[in-house]
């Protein structure tokens, strides 16, 4: 059954994406705090629908595909909005830094689900399955946005210098995590292919 709760709030946070958006665009004082909250619901959610996908037994070839691609679009956009905001440019230690970790995070994200795919074909995409390192990787990842997207001080403590040092974190947990799966991956890559198996340039 494709419409079973996790499923329906994979979708939810599909739909919560615009109004992220819409919401960090908005002319008013409290767009990023909006934002910041919309995206902390999508977090939320995240966590919510795999844990009730494990504890009602609701998993489904819908979820799996739909789940991954969701929490990367939610992530992209709001990396891709930050590293073009010129109020965030202009207050992180350096704004060249900030874009390359942005590059680092989003090219990662683009690198590995094309190595997931193409070990998918082979039957081993269980091979690089979420590690360790990349758990620590996105929760680090998931704490630094809504700290960047908050960006005001709380009760005196630095929020956006905190989410941009949690950024970096996450960026250095993101590198290191791609070298493991491409470690993992290595022999089946640079293994000889049958004539005829060649798909480069394939979508």
């Amino acid at each position: 059954m494709i419409w079973n709760v996790p499923n329906t709030l994979t979708f939810l946070r599909l739909v919560l994406i615009p109004l992220f958006v819409i919401a960090y665009y908005l002319p008013y004082d409290w767009a990023n705090v909006l934002a910041a909250c919309l995206f902390i619901i999508a977090a939320v959610t995240d966590w919510l629908d795999g844990y009730l996908a494990r504890r009602l037994q609701q998993h489904s070839a819908f979820g799996a595909f739909l789940d991954p691609v969701v929490d990367k679009l939610m992530v992209v956009a709001a990396l891709v909005m930050l590293a073009a905001d010129p109020e965030i440019t202009r207050n992180v230690i350096d704004a060249r830094l900030f874009a390359v970790v942005v590059l680092v995070i989003v090219g990662r994200e683009i690198a590995v689900s094309a190595l997931r795919e193409w070990m998918a074909e082979f039957g081993k995409r269980s091979r690089v399955a979420v590690s360790f390192v990349g758990k620590f990787k996105t929760t680090a990842q998931m704490l630094a946005i809504p700290f960047l997207l908050w960006r005001d001080p709380i009760a005196g403590l630095p929020i956006l210098r905190t989410g941009e040092i949690l950024l970096y974190i996450a960026a250095g947990l993101t590198f290191w995590s791609m070298l493991l799966y491409l470690r993992i991956a290595w022999a089946d890559l640079v293994r000889v292919e049958p004539a005829g198996r060649d798909k480069r340039g394939s979508t």
